[in-house]
């Protein structure tokens, strides 16, 4: 797949020696959905702002679609829509006004029709009229997202886009992510909401304390990092581990009641007949058996977690 934005060796310093971002290195592919995760402060609004020249970078390189974002500032913007966490907009105009407004600011022609379209697959047609001070909070997020598709972009940036917002509308916005894919656009989002880079993503980064620790296809890190869980429901609950089943490093939960067992699926030896066997042996009964797999959030944590334990050691 053909690369569309590229980011090589970019670091942001400020003056008073705070380290935002260290060296990134990153490529986006055409028509991907990338999604970049990290905990608040971890430098991913710092990378945005910086790819979307809001920020200047201490070094690095990035590139369009072959145009240089620093040097040939405006053909690269012209490429990128930004959806920022804070609105951005003016209160007091309307709906339509806004988004032909962003539309000339990037020196496109008139094209009403596109507009429309636009504000149509965003539920936002029929409050063309509207001042955007009488709208709901959601419905002003999704001005910022017409706003920024105004100027019909190749790279659309979703900055924490479903932040405050409910799950009813959250759910919108991820079947509204791919109907813009669908079209041709590449999006790369950033969120703290591990569900919805599960749901949306092909591609995941993880980025803690100003570095980026990892990319990876989606499917490949699950696959790869996931882990499965078997929980032990017990017939009598416990007060302790015995010592006879340490190497399966089981933990308690449920006051006693059910043993976790924690386990790599794509293993050879998954551990689990030894397990059930061993816990026949010590005569601990049980009554149920339940497995499920890891999610996203558990890889991402244990990965933070990885991370921050090696640079501290």
């Amino acid at each position: 797949m053909d690369t569309i934005l590229s980011v090589a060796g970019v670091s942001k310093i400020y003056a008073s020696g705070v380290r935002a971002l260290e060296p990134v290195d990153l490529e986006i592919r055409k028509g991907e959905i990338f999604a970049l995760l990290g905990p608040n402060g971890a430098g991913k609004t710092t990378l945005i702002s910086i790819i979307c020249g809001i920020v200047t970078p201490s070094s690095g390189t990035i590139t369009v679609l072959g145009h240089d974002a620093i040097h040939d500032f405006r053909a690269a913007r012209r490429l990128i829509g930004l959806v920022p966490q804070e609105l951005s907009v003016d209160m007091f105009e309307t709906v339509m006004a806004t988004v032909k407004f962003s539309r000339r600011l990037f020196g496109r022609s008139a094209n009403d029709a596109y507009l429309e379209q636009v504000l149509k697959d965003l539920s936002l047609w029929d409050k063309r009229g509207a001042k955007i001070r009488e709208l709901s909070g959601g419905m002003k997020r999704r001005v910022l997202i017409a706003k920024a598709l105004a100027h019909e972009p190749d790279v659309l940036f979703l900055d924490e886009p479903t932040a405050g917002v409910d799950v009813a509308l959250r759910r919108d916005m991820w079947k509204l992510v791919h109907r813009l894919r669908e079209k041709g656009t590449t999006i790369i989002l950033t969120t703290h909401y591990i569900e919805e880079a599960e749901e949306m993503a092909d591609r995941v980064g993880v980025i803690d304390k100003g570095r980026l620790i990892l990319v990876e296809e989606k499917a490949a890190l699950m696959r790869k990092l996931g882990k499965r869980r078997m929980l032990i429901s017990l017939q009598e609950p416990m007060t302790a581990v015995p010592a006879e089943l340490d190497e399966w490093h089981l933990e308690l939960e449920d006051e006693g009641r059910r043993l976790l067992y924690l386990f790599d699926a794509q293993a050879e030896r998954t551990g689990i007949p030894s397990l059930l066997r061993k816990l026949n042996e010590l005569h601990i009964a049980f009554k149920d058996l339940e497995t499920s797999k890891s999610s996203l959030e558990d890889i991402f944590v244990d990965l933070v977690a990885h991370d921050r334990a090696e640079q501290a050691a």
